[in-house]
């Protein structure tokens, strides 16, 4: 029998990758994506026409629907659960707070809930790099206490891991956190530095250089993401017999719980990013410097051992592939000669 897995945010930047490959490796996927304005509801459908097979179901619908998602869950009955689906964006959190509860609080309660009662095997579930917050003890490892979150968009994350290992511990439910760091790509979000930047200089417009330039991110390819969490499907978290309540891990538990960070190991400093991107279109960028914005940390810098360990596979796309390959598809996507 093939394996049924349900992934949330199936039209979403990471969800359609994944989704793609998920399908190329035989298995039938179920997905859902509420296609919100949050960005361009045309780019997101766009990528669902990209997927054709005939093992793939889509529902048009938002997790915090419980009695939908219920009836959902009771229908297809999914081994396993990839919740990508969440309000994303550092900025728009100063904004809007209530999508960020509505959605990653409302919505992951709802997901845990379907995967309590309907004996899914697995839940993997997105989190983020922004859960470090305050924490400058670089490279981020798993292993580092995370209470300080910086916008509400971590805070909900840093939630989400909690209420994960809840699960875990009552229910025994196998539970994995992915700590994203800056994925990028083609097909990737317009609300993203790398799609802004490329619009922008096509356009002869300034882009907006924040902390005058001197950030430092760990910008990682989507198909070395795509590879890691497909690695870990296979992977279902055990518990740690070694940890222990008086000195406790914070990236493991005795329950089957395990968060993993998701980089490149490499960061990068964003005035190179920019360069990158000038190169591989032929044009200088007009640039506005800017201070820090609030909920942004200077650098990240992903510690990957476990995952190397766990996997055996470290993502490794250097920054001038994947901005070609973005670029590449940014100027076919919208017809665009150069």
């Amino acid at each position: 029998m093939k394996k049924k897995i349900l992934i949330t945010g199936a039209a979403g930047f990471i969800g359609f990758h994944l989704t793609n490959r998920i399908l190329k490796e035989g298995f039938e996927v179920l997905g859902i994506d509420n296609l919100n304005n949050y960005y361009d509801v045309q780019l997101k459908k766009s990528r669902l026409g990209q997927i054709n097979d005939i093992n793939f179901l889509f529902h048009n619908f938002d997790i915090a629907d419980k009695e939908r998602l219920n009836s959902l869950f009771a229908d297809y009955c999914p081994d396993i659960v990839i919740n990508l689906a969440a309000q994303a964006g550092v900025r728009y959190s100063l904004e809007n707070p209530h999508a960020y509860i509505e959605s990653n609080i409302v919505g992951f309660t709802n997901i845990l809930e379907g995967c309590r009662h309907h004996k899914v095997e697995q839940l993997i579930y997105a989190s983020s790099s922004s859960v470090y917050g305050a924490n400058t003890n670089l490279p981020f490892s798993v292993h580092d206490n995370v209470d300080h979150p910086i916008s509400l968009y971590a805070a909900t994350k840093k939630a989400n891991e909690l209420m994960a290992h809840t699960y875990s511990h009552l229910y025994g439910l196998p539970t994995t956190g992915l700590r994203f760091f800056t994925v990028y790509g083609p097909w990737g979000r317009p609300d993203m530095a790398l799609f802004l930047f490329t619009k922008a200089i096509i356009n002869g417009e300034p882009i907006k250089v924040f902390n005058n330039g001197n950030m430092m991110r760990d910008f990682t390819y989507v198909d070395d993401i795509v590879e890691s969490i497909y690695r870990l499907i296979l992977r279902k978290p055990e518990p740690n017999l070694e940890w222990k309540g008086d000195n406790p891990d914070p990236g493991t538990s005795y329950a089957p719980y395990k968060v993993y960070n998701i980089g490149n190991n490499s960061p990068v400093r964003l005035m190179e990013f920019i360069e990158t991107i000038e190169e591989k279109l032929g044009i200088k960028a007009k640039k506005d410097y800017l201070p820090l914005q609030a909920g942004d940390v200077p650098e990240t810098y992903a510690n990957v051992e476990d995952l190397f360990r766990d996997i055996n596979f470290q993502p490794k796309t250097s920054i001038k592939d994947g901005i070609s390959n973005f670029i590449d598809w940014y100027l076919d996507y919208y017809k665009i000669k150069k």
